[in-house]
Protein backbone atom coordinates (compact mmCIF):
# COMPACT_ATOMS: atom_id res chain seq x y z
CA UNK A 1 0.00 0.00 0.00
CA UNK A 2 1.19 3.56 -0.75
CA UNK A 3 2.04 6.29 1.98
CA UNK A 4 1.16 9.83 1.89
CA UNK A 5 2.78 12.60 3.88
CA UNK A 6 0.56 15.76 3.47
CA UNK A 7 2.78 18.93 4.71
CA UNK A 8 0.77 21.41 6.36
CA UNK A 9 1.61 24.75 8.06
CA UNK A 10 5.84 24.82 7.79
CA UNK A 11 8.30 26.15 5.96
CA UNK A 12 10.13 24.64 2.95
CA UNK A 13 13.59 24.12 4.91
CA UNK A 14 11.87 21.78 7.74
CA UNK A 15 9.89 19.74 5.10
CA UNK A 16 12.89 19.30 3.01
CA UNK A 17 14.47 18.44 5.97
CA UNK A 18 11.75 15.71 7.11
CA UNK A 19 12.32 14.26 3.96
CA UNK A 20 15.84 13.75 4.08
CA UNK A 21 15.30 11.95 7.25
CA UNK A 22 12.63 9.85 6.28
CA UNK A 23 14.45 8.88 2.97
CA UNK A 24 17.27 7.90 4.87
CA UNK A 25 15.69 5.97 7.93
CA UNK A 26 13.31 4.13 6.11
CA UNK A 27 15.33 3.50 2.99
CA UNK A 28 15.26 -0.45 3.56
CA UNK A 29 11.64 -0.01 3.47
CA UNK A 30 10.80 1.88 0.31
CA UNK A 31 13.72 1.52 -2.05
CA UNK A 32 13.46 -0.43 -4.84
CA UNK A 33 16.12 -3.23 -4.73
CA UNK A 34 18.26 -5.19 -7.71
CA UNK A 35 17.10 -7.58 -9.42
CA UNK A 36 18.79 -10.86 -9.03
CA UNK A 37 19.37 -12.10 -12.31
CA UNK A 38 21.88 -14.48 -14.79
CA UNK A 39 22.43 -11.11 -17.05
CA UNK A 40 23.12 -8.88 -14.31
CA UNK A 41 25.75 -6.51 -16.03
CA UNK A 42 22.73 -5.74 -18.46
CA UNK A 43 19.96 -4.93 -15.94
CA UNK A 44 19.32 -1.75 -14.64
CA UNK A 45 15.59 -2.04 -13.81
CA UNK A 46 14.58 -2.39 -10.13
CA UNK A 47 12.62 -4.76 -7.98
CA UNK A 48 9.85 -2.61 -6.38
CA UNK A 49 8.19 -6.18 -5.30
CA UNK A 50 9.43 -5.66 -1.88
CA UNK A 51 9.30 -1.54 -2.00
CA UNK A 52 6.23 0.59 0.00
CA UNK A 53 5.83 3.54 -2.43
CA UNK A 54 6.31 6.41 -0.05
CA UNK A 55 4.74 10.46 -1.51
CA UNK A 56 5.16 13.67 0.07
CA UNK A 57 3.58 17.22 -0.60
CA UNK A 58 2.25 20.22 1.02
CA UNK A 59 -1.60 21.12 2.19
CA UNK A 60 -0.70 24.35 0.54
CA UNK A 61 0.26 22.55 -2.98
CA UNK A 62 -2.97 20.41 -2.96
CA UNK A 63 -4.82 23.50 -2.29
CA UNK A 64 -3.30 25.88 -4.82
CA UNK A 65 -3.04 22.88 -8.13
CA UNK A 66 -5.52 20.01 -7.12
CA UNK A 67 -4.34 16.13 -5.84
CA UNK A 68 -4.49 15.25 -9.55
CA UNK A 69 -1.38 17.88 -10.50
CA UNK A 70 2.06 17.25 -10.35
CA UNK A 71 2.27 18.28 -6.97
CA UNK A 72 3.69 14.72 -5.34
CA UNK A 73 7.23 13.24 -4.87
CA UNK A 74 8.44 9.85 -4.53
CA UNK A 75 11.06 9.34 -2.19
CA UNK A 76 14.11 8.54 -4.07
CA UNK A 77 13.36 10.91 -6.90
CA UNK A 78 14.17 14.32 -7.76
CA UNK A 79 11.25 16.01 -9.23
CA UNK A 80 7.52 16.50 -8.39
CA UNK A 81 4.79 14.49 -10.71
CA UNK A 82 0.93 13.48 -10.87
CA UNK A 83 0.10 10.74 -8.23
CA UNK A 84 -0.47 7.91 -10.87
CA UNK A 85 2.94 8.88 -12.27
CA UNK A 86 4.51 8.96 -8.96
CA UNK A 87 3.17 5.68 -7.88
CA UNK A 88 4.71 3.76 -11.23
CA UNK A 89 7.54 2.35 -11.62
CA UNK A 90 8.56 2.60 -15.49
CA UNK A 91 12.07 1.47 -14.26
CA UNK A 92 10.53 -1.81 -12.69
CA UNK A 93 8.92 -4.89 -14.08
CA UNK A 94 8.59 -3.39 -17.26
CA UNK A 95 11.74 -2.45 -17.62
CA UNK A 96 13.28 -5.63 -16.29
CA UNK A 97 11.55 -7.65 -19.37
CA UNK A 98 12.71 -5.47 -21.83
CA UNK A 99 16.18 -5.45 -20.70
CA UNK A 100 16.29 -9.25 -19.89
CA UNK A 101 15.02 -10.39 -23.54
CA UNK A 102 17.57 -8.28 -24.94
CA UNK A 103 20.37 -9.58 -23.13
CA UNK A 104 18.91 -13.10 -23.96
CA UNK A 105 18.93 -12.21 -27.54
CA UNK A 106 22.35 -10.93 -27.18
CA UNK A 107 23.76 -13.76 -25.60
CA UNK A 108 21.62 -15.98 -28.10
CA UNK A 109 23.50 -13.97 -31.09
CA UNK A 110 27.07 -14.46 -29.47
CA UNK A 111 26.39 -17.99 -28.65
CA UNK A 112 25.65 -18.29 -32.42
CA UNK A 113 28.53 -16.60 -33.69
CA UNK A 114 30.83 -18.75 -31.24
CA UNK A 115 29.52 -21.69 -32.88
CA UNK A 116 29.90 -20.75 -36.57
CA UNK A 117 33.21 -19.92 -35.46
CA UNK A 118 34.25 -23.66 -34.46
CA UNK A 119 31.85 -25.22 -37.86
CA UNK A 120 34.13 -27.13 -39.94
CA UNK A 121 34.61 -26.20 -43.91
CA UNK A 122 35.02 -29.13 -46.15
CA UNK A 123 38.85 -29.56 -47.48
CA UNK A 124 37.90 -30.73 -50.41
CA UNK A 125 35.11 -27.62 -51.74
CA UNK A 126 35.44 -24.82 -48.71
CA UNK A 127 31.64 -25.24 -47.76
CA UNK A 128 30.80 -24.98 -44.30
CA UNK A 129 29.44 -28.34 -42.97
CA UNK A 130 25.53 -28.61 -42.33
CA UNK A 131 24.37 -29.13 -39.16
CA UNK A 132 23.68 -32.65 -40.28
CA UNK A 133 26.83 -33.58 -41.41
CA UNK A 134 28.75 -31.83 -38.41
CA UNK A 135 26.77 -33.84 -36.11
CA UNK A 136 27.63 -37.10 -38.19
CA UNK A 137 31.17 -36.13 -37.65
CA UNK A 138 31.47 -35.86 -34.20
CA UNK A 139 28.97 -38.41 -32.42
CA UNK A 140 29.42 -42.20 -31.86
CA UNK A 141 28.51 -43.11 -35.36
CA UNK A 142 31.19 -41.29 -36.65
CA UNK A 143 32.99 -44.16 -37.97
CA UNK A 144 30.14 -44.60 -40.70
CA UNK A 145 30.72 -40.82 -41.40
CA UNK A 146 33.47 -41.73 -43.78
CA UNK A 147 36.20 -38.93 -44.58
CA UNK A 148 35.78 -36.48 -41.70
CA UNK A 149 36.86 -33.61 -43.67
CA UNK A 150 34.81 -33.74 -46.48
CA UNK A 151 30.93 -31.99 -46.41
CA UNK A 152 27.78 -34.16 -47.22
CA UNK A 153 28.04 -33.33 -50.68
CA UNK A 154 31.47 -34.12 -51.60
CA UNK A 155 31.01 -37.20 -48.80
CA UNK A 156 28.07 -37.94 -51.22
CA UNK A 157 30.32 -37.64 -54.18
CA UNK A 158 32.92 -40.22 -52.67
CA UNK A 159 30.40 -42.47 -51.39
CA UNK A 160 28.71 -42.65 -54.91
CA UNK A 161 32.07 -43.12 -57.15
CA UNK A 162 33.08 -46.20 -54.38
CA UNK A 163 29.40 -47.71 -55.26
CA UNK A 164 29.68 -47.01 -58.92
CA UNK A 165 33.07 -48.81 -59.12
CA UNK A 166 32.01 -51.67 -56.73
CA UNK A 167 28.87 -52.43 -59.03
CA UNK A 168 31.35 -52.20 -62.03
CA UNK A 169 33.46 -54.74 -60.33
CA UNK A 170 30.35 -56.85 -59.32
CA UNK A 171 29.17 -56.57 -62.93
CA UNK A 172 32.89 -57.63 -64.43
CA UNK A 173 32.98 -60.72 -62.57
CA UNK A 174 29.28 -61.97 -63.12
CA UNK A 175 30.20 -61.64 -67.15
CA UNK A 176 31.59 -64.87 -68.74
CA UNK A 177 34.36 -64.10 -70.70
CA UNK A 178 33.43 -63.16 -74.49
CA UNK A 179 34.24 -65.53 -76.93
CA UNK A 180 37.00 -65.21 -79.51
CA UNK A 181 36.36 -63.71 -83.05
CA UNK A 182 35.63 -65.47 -85.89
CA UNK A 183 38.81 -64.56 -87.74
CA UNK A 184 41.17 -65.44 -85.19
CA UNK A 185 40.00 -69.08 -85.60
CA UNK A 186 39.49 -69.54 -89.25
CA UNK A 187 43.13 -68.87 -90.02
CA UNK A 188 44.30 -71.85 -87.57
CA UNK A 189 41.72 -73.71 -89.57
CA UNK A 190 43.56 -73.26 -92.75
CA UNK A 191 46.44 -73.46 -91.13
CA UNK A 192 45.45 -77.59 -90.62
CA UNK A 193 44.62 -77.35 -93.33
CA UNK A 194 48.22 -76.84 -95.39
CA UNK A 195 49.84 -78.77 -93.09
CA UNK A 196 47.82 -81.85 -93.78
CA UNK A 197 48.76 -81.39 -97.68
CA UNK A 198 52.06 -80.46 -97.20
Amino acid sequence: MPLAFVFADTTEAKVTNTVAVLEEAGRRYWAPRRYEAYYQEAITAKDYSQAVPVVVTTLEQLQEHGADAAVWRRLGRKDEQTLTDALDNPDGDALYRRQYAHAEAKDERRRVAEREAQRPVCKRCGRKFTDQRWEETTTRTVWKAGDLSLCSDCHADDVARKEAAAEAARLQAATPPEPEPEHDQEPSKLRGLFRRRG
